[in-house]
């Protein structure tokens, strides 16, 4: 019986598993010219698309952010404030500006949490090491691992019908 009082717990409990998720695949990658290609973009988005704002920014702020702390703690508040912010945005995208259009809205969300996520840890790795040649050697795998992240939300959100799967379970509002 899906009712007010058990959807908060739900939501909740999606959020943490979600973001420990998070925290797992933000803590190691793929090991790439300059440093490594992480896919927390995934989680970070596919949550985004499930979940309302303030959730979506647990999973990707806060999940980003303790990965970091945890393993590689230089970068970590640009993780919270850039991955944060991504999933911020996404899910305002397909939760309120395009709720009647939810398919729109996320493809939308999610090339704008690309855009976010690519522009503020270039400007965040020029800050933190002090030099913009690193970060420019490392756009091309920003640029791979947000496209990556867009995409394979998408297709688990709407192509496997996670969301569709997850609404039918009372599982999501």
């Amino acid at each position: 019986m899906n009712n007010q009082k058990t959807l908060p717990v739900k939501v909740i409990t999606i959020t943490a598993m979600l973001t420990a998720l998070n925290v797992v695949l933000s803590s190691f990658g793929l090991p790439v010219p300059g440093g490594h290609l992480y896919l927390n973009d995934i989680v970070i988005c596919t949550a985004a698309i499930l979940l309302p704002p303030f959730p979506a920014f647990v999973v990707g702020g806060i999940g980003a952010f303790l990965g970091d702390f945890f393993f590689y703690p230089a970068p970590m508040f640009v993780s919270l404030v850039t991955h944060g912010l991504q999933a911020v945005v996404i899910s305002l995208c397909v939760h309120r500006f395009f709720a009647k259009k939810e398919l729109a809205g996320s493809v939308i969300g999610v090339t704008l949490g690309a855009v976010i996520m690519v522009v503020g840890y270039s400007l965040g790795r020029a800050f933190i090491y002090s030099t913009p040649e690193y970060a420019i050697m490392k756009l091309p795998f920003q640029i791979l691992q947000a496209a990556v992240g867009a995409v394979m939300s998408i297709v688990l959100c709407y192509g496997v019908k996670l969301k569709k799967t997850l609404e039918k379970a009372g599982l999501l509002a």
